[in-house]
């Protein structure tokens, strides 16, 4: 007989929380990874949440999905945007590749997950989900039903806010109506695979890293939310407790998480740097903090342009490609190296050597579909965030320019399964995160489709 699954996923859980600080006081997660392997997960380029679970569960790199971030500009415009959403993935995600073959299916919150996919089973929206969006479940009377019984369904909270009490008492709230959620569907049939997102995670870590981390430089002993990271993964702890008690032996439980969380130092201002060396150019001056949508640019005369962020995104303003386009083709590896070049040798605020990484799309993908950046630039090893914002006093940010914000992403995820079959808990070495759908899908004994991009880890799959 087939094997079923449960996928957790924990959005921006780190192998030093989730297997290391935190682990104490998860009883139930220690239980897991007592029966099974575990390791570090690493994620994609850029470490973002979209586009990360996307490669998570297709088994593609971003390029190839045409997923470089929660934003992307539209049709070469320098103003208009939009975000990834599920009927954008070019391939089948690993929900709907079993459902189409047959297995029955129900997924929880997994991005990107709206409008909410039809599959052979259930399936509730992401984070990303717009405010009354018509398409948050599968089928949409699912909506009414939960909200029937669990009032409105909350798919995320505002986690950049200066307020903290009532947004902790939120955060908790949501988790637990997630897993309630999840534990009422999970018991309506026995699923082949079931999945759960919990977007919770992430939002504790942005919101309140300089509270619990002694290594953020905001840090002070004996704040009042000292104790909210324990406080919180104990609840989390016991809300995965109870749906995966309702399993069978023969399930096998997977956790996973897109990226890691480590604190943020700052925010570097690439559009004011961008002004400073002369390569986008301003109407007039601006003495006070403003969009660059806002700034007044003069794209006549402006060659490079940037966004905010994770990471920084640059564009070329391209003769023949953007509307106002200055920079003939033939001049763009030169303009590139020399951008290469000077972003190279950025000092910190404290005068020290910046280590930054300049990344190119078609350097990093198998291939580069829909709307990528020009360059990816990272900061600081990626502590520092990019400030699209200009008017600031200087290039160096202590907080993050689009509201409060303690941290950024890390490299390393976790990927953890356990099997009531094995003994004992085995580290495994860092896994890639491209390898996760083929591994799951050889655990399940399925075919592996030919678009894949990776191979099933073989620590996991012949442990």
């Amino acid at each position: 007989m087939p094997r079923r699954m449960i996928v957790i996923g924990l959005d921006s859980a780190s192998p030093e929380y989730l297997f290391g600080r935190c682990l104490p006081f998860m009883p139930n997660v220690r239980r897991l990874l007592g029966s099974g392997v575990h390791g570090a997960l690493r994620t994609t380029d850029p470490p973002i949440s979209i586009p990360a679970w996307a490669v998570m569960f297709t088994g593609i790199d971003p390029g190839s999905l045409g997923f470089y971030g929660f934003r992307h500009r539209r049709d070469h415009s320098y103003t208009d945007t939009y975000g990834p959403t599920s009927d954008l993935l070019p391939v089948p995600s690993f929900w709907k590749l079993l459902s189409d073959r047959g297995r029955r299916v129900c997924v929880v919150g997994m991005p990107p997950g709206y409008p909410a996919p039809a599959v052979n089973g259930l399936y509730v929206s992401d984070f990303l989900t717009p405010p009354g969006g018509p398409e948050a479940t599968f089928p949409r009377s699912l909506g009414a039903e939960l909200e029937t019984k669990f009032g409105p369904y909350v798919f995320d909270v505002t986690f950049r806010a200066e307020e903290r009490q009532q947004l902790y008492r939120d955060l908790v709230a949501m988790t637990q109506q997630h897993f309630a959620v999840a534990e009422e569907l999970y018991l309506r049939e026995p699923w082949d695979v079931f999945g759960i997102h919990e977007v919770g995670t992430d939002r504790l870590h942005h919101a309140y890293t300089q509270y619990f981390d002694p290594s953020h430089h905001s840090y002070v002993a004996g704040n009042p939310f000292e104790h909210v990271l324990e406080d919180y993964y104990r609840m989390l702890d016991r809300s995965i407790g109870r749906l995966v008690a309702h399993a069978d032996p023969e399930t096998l439980i997977v956790i996973a998480s897109d990226h890691g969380s480590m604190p943020m130092e700052g925010c570097f201002c690439i559009n004011q740097w961008l002004v400073e060396h002369g390569y986008l150019v301003l109407r007039q001056p601006v003495s006070s903090p403003i969009t660059l949508e806002k700034a007044g640019v003069d794209w006549s005369r402006t060659r490079v342009w940037g966004a905010g962020g994770y990471y920084a995104r640059l564009f070329l303003n391209l003769r023949g490609r953007e509307a106002h386009g200055i920079v003939d083709p033939t001049e763009v590896p030169a303009l590139k190296h020399r951008l290469r070049q000077e972003l190279g040798q950025l000092r910190g605020p404290d005068g020290g050597a910046m280590p930054t990484q300049v990344l190119e799309p078609a350097e990093l993908y198998r291939e580069v579909r829909g709307d990528p950046p020009d360059m990816m630039v990272y900061f600081g090893e990626l502590k520092w965030r990019s400030a699209g914002t200009l008017g600031h006093p200087g290039l160096f940010l202590r907080e993050n320019d689009t509201g409060p914000d303690d941290a950024v992403h890390s490299y390393d995820g976790v990927f953890a399964v356990y099997d009531a079959h094995r003994s004992g808990a085995r580290e495994i070495p860092r896994q890639n995160i491209l390898d996760v759908t083929p591994t799951l899908l050889a655990m399940l004994g399925e075919p592996l489709p030919g678009h894949l991009q990776g191979a099933p880890m073989r620590d996991v799959v012949d442990a």
